[in-house]
């Protein structure tokens, strides 16, 4: 015989010649339902023997392993030639099988025949070798996790081949040294099979070899539980490679899927998670068909139509679950996959065919699920029953009722099932002899006598079973009547120490070993107590040493649980779920875990809480994030994400309380939102009066007149909404109110009357008009202008005496360019305030009021009388008619007087000369006005524009300039000015 290492040499030597050729020739893919197979079959063809009779339906036989229970492919129907039913192959020396994987990734297994003497084909009951034997084949396998990489070599050594033809390896055309293949770092393995042996290639293994001589092989594919997820792979590699599928790996999974009580075990848990995917996967892809608006479906049977009728035009795919149609291209069909490419129809046309609705898919998961957990509990059940875990013991109905479960489900023989059995066995023994004792008490037939010891031991080991044994009662009694006797019996006092220690024992064990409740500590010391009146015994100490254990345990666990509640460093959630999780472990009550278990819970519902904030649509409210700070302080958990929401929430407070400071005046009795919003109350003089004499820095809701509630203040939609209202609210209520003090005698008689001012007392002499709301105000009350405390222009009409009084102007009123720059520092905070909002909405309104202004003055009705009023003021200062005693005595012009502060300035720091005031004076008799002249249709804009404009809580100059504008048409307020004088 020749050295199966010389011919492998040769074969190779061969191959990579260019120079010779050598023409073999191989009987490949035989069909064995054509030919016969080398394995006895029951066809009816022949009788077989009793020999062939045992391997006829021996699971290694090729024709019968693929439809073997355990195998996937048992639930295909038709006869896949060479997958479910096995192929032939002859072979002579040189004969080859090149580089391939199987068919969607399934398993293979080859038998080698061998050749009898006198020409008898010899199947696998025959011994291999000897006289005639076929010769062996030599096959090379690379792992599957390989795969990838010996296809890169492949194409990176031959790329020529690859271009032409990308599925170049599933054609079975391509040879390559496995020496090359390791050169490359591509794994290989070998071996010679001889006649009688089996050789199995697992899912995506590559394997290629080649004959040594005349031999004789069978081979199958077979596809087993863990196929499963590598066959999804390959339905997935083949859509890539447009290759056309055997079957629809979609369609076998649903059709075990739908008759889940056929399945082995193991096969019924790979298939759930096959379907489970493949149901995910699904949802997936008709939500995104229903994105594209397409809503049109049909259902369709497609395990009724052939494969080449619900092929992917794309991909090739068969088509189960689901496919896409068009009704204008009826010939068209694609996988959800490839939606995009069935037509160019409107999405009108087409439309969906599917198998199963959503809806019955969960309900096929749900079977599938049910039927391979079924021996999880069942076996469950047994362990509870024979361990007496829930602290019940079960009927032995109850007993034969679990093991009819096994048998009617063929549950495997495992332990569980033996100690059942055995146990029910022992209970039916136990059940015959307790009657037996009974029955000859009662009718005097005699039965097999039993010491005192003996009954004991019986009693004990009926005490001992998982199930309810209702004998126990007799037998106890039989052993009681010992003590009901006259005479001492030393067996008697030892059986009565005996009962005590099982009656502790049992209670114990009933204590410890149910899982419904957990042992309080107080419990555990009292069995302890107990433990230590009862007679010592083997038993009774190794479960006083387990009792005493499982307190100190017990008591440990605590300490440490109550070191972490009050502990000053707190631990974060991590350290105290791993505290839990291993006192979880302990069967006792813990009321400190408990406690930490519950810190825990909370924390992590606080932290979720935060996500929940940091996630949403806007950035979160301050008031939440103050609230989950106070929450947060208070947890005996270090929580990461509270030092975050603290700074937060600092920084808020910082913005805050810098706006304050910006618009509130000392000791005002406003707060910051009330003075940003509008007032909406401006029409109620008594609720302005009664806001004023609250206490400064009084509390109050702050959004109250805009009829905003804290869950209002959260949305920025009604914030902007409410303040829109108010505005209107605020213009419409000012009107009334200045019509309402209008009707006031100007100025008011001193004496009873109306009242006025901000005491709401009547008026006196030396009373000052507000020149927005039009009420009159007491000198000692207010703050009035310090018309001496300036340097008054000879442009009498510049001269700044206007009076807004405390009602009217809420807050100091910062110029824009300020408001702006508390806007910009707002944009950077990661937290909404209802005053942010508010400032935005306020900062609008004065850009709008801005902008309007800005167009009125530039009209030419406003423009021409603007220009006349500056030509005025040049030639006043210019000494063209002016009073010389008005001249400024330097080339200041006059400041531009701030009520940024909202204070008038203190005339001890500012005041006038007397020489000033003298001259200021003097000059009043000979001032004149009006200087300037408007239509009744151009001042009217100006005078609701200015009213507009006084009522912003903004310093802006266009402002100024409409209120000297209007000035200027007036005649001087003399009375006004005389009066400002004399209090300067």
């Amino acid at each position: 015989m020749v050295p199966t290492e010389l011919v492998e040499k040769e074969f190779w030597r061969l191959v990579n010649s260019i120079e010779e050729d050598v023409t073999v020739e191989y009987g490949a893919d035989i069909h064995s339902k054509e030919f016969g197979s080398g394995f006895p079959v029951r066809d009816g063809k022949r009788r077989l023997s009793p020999e062939e009779e045992e391997y006829a339906g021996s699971g290694w036989n090729l024709n019968v392993m693929p439809v073997l229970q355990q195998s996937v492919l048992c639930h295909i129907n038709a006869d896949i030639s060479g997958m479910k039913v096995p192929w032939l192959y002859v072979g002579m020396v040189f004969s080859a099988f090149c580089w391939h994987i199987e068919d969607h990734w399934s398993y293979s297994i080859n038998y080698l025949h061998w050749w009898a003497p006198g020409g008898r084909l010899g199947g696998v009951w025959g011994a291999s070798g000897g006289p005639g034997g076929g010769e062996p084949k030599t096959w090379y396998g690379v792992p599957s996790f390989a795969a990838e990489h010996l296809e890169e070599v492949m194409k990176k050594l031959t790329p020529e081949l690859f271009e032409s033809q990308p599925d170049l390896l599933h054609q079975l055309v391509t040879l390559m040294n496995p020496n090359t293949l390791m050169a490359h770092g591509v794994p290989v393995v070998r071996t010679n099979q001889c006649a009688g042996e089996f050789v199995i290639t697992f899912p995506r293994a590559y394997h290629s070899g080649f004959n040594q001589g005349y031999n004789f092989a069978e081979a199958v594919n077979f596809c087993t539980a863990d196929w499963l997820p590598a066959g999804r792979q390959c339905i997935e590699h083949y859509r890539r490679l447009r290759r056309y599928c055997v079957f629809s790996h979609e369609e076998l999974i649903c059709k075990m899927a739908a008759s889940p009580e056929k399945l082995d075990l193991n096969l019924a848990a790979a298939v759930h998670k096959e379907m489970f995917v493949l149901v995910q996967e699904e949802r997936k892809l008709r939500k995104a068909l229903l994105e594209k608006g397409i809503t049109e479906a049909e259902r369709e049977a497609f395990e009724l139509l052939p494969d080449d009728e619900r092929q992917c035009d794309k991909c090739k795919t068969t088509c189960f679950l689901s496919a896409l149609a068009c009704y204008d291209c009826p010939q068209g069909l694609v996988c959800l996959y490839h939606m995009d490419d069935l037509c160019k129809c409107p999405r009108s046309k087409q439309y969906l065919r599917y198998r199963y609705t959503l809806d019955e898919l969960p309900a096929m998961l749900h079977k599938l699920k049910v039927r391979a957990e079924s021996f999880d509990t069942w076996a469950n059940k047994v362990r509870i029953a024979l361990e007496v875990e829930d602290g019940r013991k079960r009927t032995l109905e109850e007993l034969r009722a679990l093991e009819s479960e096994a048998r009617e489900r063929k549950f495997p023989e495992n332990e569980l099932l033996h100690r059942l059995k055995g146990c029910l066995g022992q209970a039916e023994r136990c059940v015959s002899e307790a009657l037996g004792l009974i029955s000859s008490q009662e009718t005097g037939v005699p039965a097999p006598a039993l010491t005192l010891e003996e009954l004991r031991a019986f009693l004990e080991q009926m005490n001992q079973l998982p199930c309810v044994m209702h004998q126990i009662g007799d037998v106890q009694e039989l052993l009681d009547r010992g003590a009901r006797l006259g005479v001492e019996v030393p067996e008697g006092r030892r059986l009565e120490r005996q009962l005590a220690q099982a009656a502790w024992l049992e209670e114990v064990t009933a204590t410890l070993r149910s899982p419904r409740a957990r042992v309080p500590l107080p419990v555990m010391r009292g069995l302890i107590q107990a433990g230590r009146t009862v007679a010592p015994s083997p038993a009774v100490d190794v479960a006083m040493a387990e009792l005493q254990e499982l307190l100190t345990i017990a008591q440990r666990w605590e300490e440490k649980a109550q070191m972490c509640l009050e502990a000053r460093q707190k631990h974060p959630p991590a350290t105290l779920a791993a505290i839990i999780k291993e006192a979880e472990n302990i069967p006792a009550l813990l009321p400190n875990i408990q406690a930490l278990k519950e810190a825990l819970a909370k924390a992590r519902a606080w932290i979720a809480d935060v996500e929940e904030i940091q996630n949403g649509d806007h950035y979160p409210c301050l008031d939440d994030l103050e609230g989950l700070v106070a929450v947060g302080r208070d947890l005996p958990v270090r929580l990461e994400e509270l030092r975050q929401l603290e700074v937060q929430v600092g920084t808020a407070h910082s913005w805050r309380d810098k706006a304050s400071r910006t618009f509130l005046k000392k000791n005002s009795c406003y707060t910051l939102l009330e003075v940003l919003c509008p007032c909406a109350d401006a029409g109620s003089d008594s609720s302005k009066r009664l806001k004023w004499r609250q206490e400064p820095g009084l509390y109050r809701l702050d959004a109250e007149s805009l009829g905003l509630s804290a869950q209002d203040l959260r949305d920025p939609g009604a914030v902007i909404v409410a303040f829109k209202e108010g505005e209107q609210k605020e213009k419409e209520g000012m009107l009334r109110l200045r019509h309402a003090n209008s009707q006031k005698s100007a100025p008011p008689l001193p004496g009873p009357g109306p009242p006025s001012c901000v005491c709401g007392q009547p008026a006196g002499p030396a009373m000052l008009q507000c020149q927005l709301c039009r009420d009159w105000f007491h000198g000692s009350c207010v703050s009035w202008p310090r018309l001496g405390a300036q340097k008054p222009s000879p442009a009498w009409w510049e001269w700044d005496a206007k009076f807004l009084c405390p009602l009217c102007q809420r807050s100091r009123r910062p110029r824009l360019e300020t408001i702006l720059a508390l806007l910009v520092a707002l944009q950077k905070l990661p937290v909404r305030l209802p005053e942010g909002e508010a400032l935005q909405c306020l900062t609008e309104r004065a850009i709008t009021w801005q902008d309007r202004a800005r167009q009125l003055l530039a009209s030419p009705d406003v423009a021409g009388p603007l220009e006349r009023l500056a030509a005025l003021r040049h030639r006043l200062h210019g000494g063209d008619g002016g009073d010389g005693a008005l001249r400024e005595a330097s080339c200041n012009e006059q400041t531009k007087v701030s009520v940024e502060n909202g204070d008038a300035p203190s005339p001890e720091k500012n005041g006038p000369l007397p020489s000033e005031l003298e001259a200021l004076s003097a000059a009043l008799p000979r001032l004149q006005g009006p200087v300037l002249e408007l239509a009744e249709g151009t001042r009217r804009p100006l005078e609701e524009l200015m009213m507009e404009g006084d009522l912003l809580e903004v310093t802006l100059d266009e402002a100024q300039s409409i209120w000297r504008l209007l000035q200027a048409t007036r005649p001087p307020p003399l009375a006004l000015f005389r009066l400002l004088l004399e209090d300067s």
